[in-house]
């Protein structure tokens, strides 16, 4: 399921390759977010020419529309949204922090409130894992409850006992269901040592096939966030995959790569490509783990009204190679959606092609 093809000499980064369902994939790599079955903008077809391996989309939101009855007669997530490729899905955990005005919580379960119409809508561990056989996803995500930001210890602990109860049942209804997808796990724990070690151990002790990192990047800082990481990730075994689960800043990735984190996912590039902040190279950069290696553009500034440079000159994604600063800005000022459509491809390529580098930069031992 998982192999590991090679580690830095000068760090903890590692080359893998992890098999699905839907072709192997090789890491470490990033996932563009598909939350609702889509990345905002794109086709199926552009998202693979940008050399995306991956997509996550969302249990919760999926579930809730266009329901499991739709998606079931369609075939499964791959046909009814048109993607070959691998499909990592969300378990719902992340909406017990994202929507906590609008949930309760006990040890069974999480009781939502649906934004759409109001209706009560329960999923329990055992649900998660039945939702998403039936989406046909290849990389299936335990139940974790993420607590808030700011979290007391208290309830740190109170996370990680039910996060761990809970991957029990997950673990176990994945296996009466005779699912032949990749189960993953997810650490909790907060900002506490030695309860994200515990985490890690508890889940280890179960068995997946891969580990995640959940409940950072929430507002901590970074010294608690990579002091988290590094207290779980040396519980791991060295043969499963290691996915943090939300990071998404360009140097935030790379660190954690030197760490021997494998996978990533975050809205950042997409999200932030349809409010004009795109993501550029920078030729001659101090250090790979500096703010410099990359810079920030926010095209709406009225100086790139008249620059008719590409967005990147370092770049050879559509964007890049058809168009201007200046037409980009001019698509944001009127409204066009084309412009959010290239900001989109631009950012995922920037990221894509960072994690391309990356891999390369392990196998000469230079990251």
């Amino acid at each position: 399921m998982f192999k590991l093809v090679k580690k830095s000499s000068i760090s903890q980064a590692r080359l893998g390759k992890l098999k699905t369902g839907h072709g192997t994939i090789k890491t470490p790599f990033f996932m563009p977010i598909a939350t609702q079955g889509s990345i905002k903008g794109l086709t199926p077809v552009q998202i693979k020419d940008l050399g995306a391996q991956i997509v996550l989309s969302n249990t919760y939101h999926l579930f809730l529309r266009p329901g499991l009855s739709v998606i079931k007669n369609a075939g499964g997530l791959h046909k009814f949204m048109n993607w070959q490729g691998p499909i990592l899905t969300d378990s719902g955990g992340y909406q017990i922090f994202s929507l906590s005005s609008r949930r309760k919580i006990n040890d069974k379960g999480v009781d939502f409130r649906s934004e759409i119409d109001g209706k009560s809508i329960f999923l329990s561990p055992a649900k998660a894992i039945k939702i998403q056989n039936i989406l046909g996803s290849d990389i299936i995500m335990s139940l974790d409850e993420c607590p808030s930001w700011p979290c007391s210890r208290i309830q740190a602990q109170g996370a990680v006992d039910r996060t761990s109860a809970w991957a029990k049942i997950c673990k176990k209804t994945y296996q009466k269901q005779n699912i032949k997808k990749l189960l993953f796990g997810i650490v909790q724990g907060s900002v506490y040592k030695d309860l994200r070690a515990q985490s890690a151990q508890e889940l280890v002790k179960i068995g997946f096939d891969g580990y995640a990192l959940g409940g950072l990047t929430l507002g901590e800082s970074e010294r608690e966030t990579y002091q988290s990481i590094q207290f779980a990730i040396q519980e791991f075994p060295t043969n499963k995959p290691r996915y943090l689960m939300g990071a998404g800043k360009p140097e935030q990735i790379i660190r954690a790569v030197k760490m021997g984190i494998d996978m990533f996912d975050c809205v950042i590039p997409t999200r932030n490509a349809r409010h004009g902040l795109l993501y550029t190279s920078v030729t001659n950069p101090s250090g790979w783990l500096s703010k410099d290696f990359y810079k920030k553009i926010h095209i709406t500034n009225a100086k790139y009204k008249n620059d008719f440079r590409p967005l990147d000159l370092n770049c050879s994604c559509y964007a890049c190679q058809n168009f201007s600063r200046a037409y980009i800005r001019h698509l944001f000022m009127a409204k066009e959606q084309l412009g959010k459509t290239l900001a989109t491809i631009h950012n995922l390529a920037f990221y894509l092609n960072l994690m391309k580098e990356i891999r390369d930069m392990i196998s000469k031992d230079k990251l």
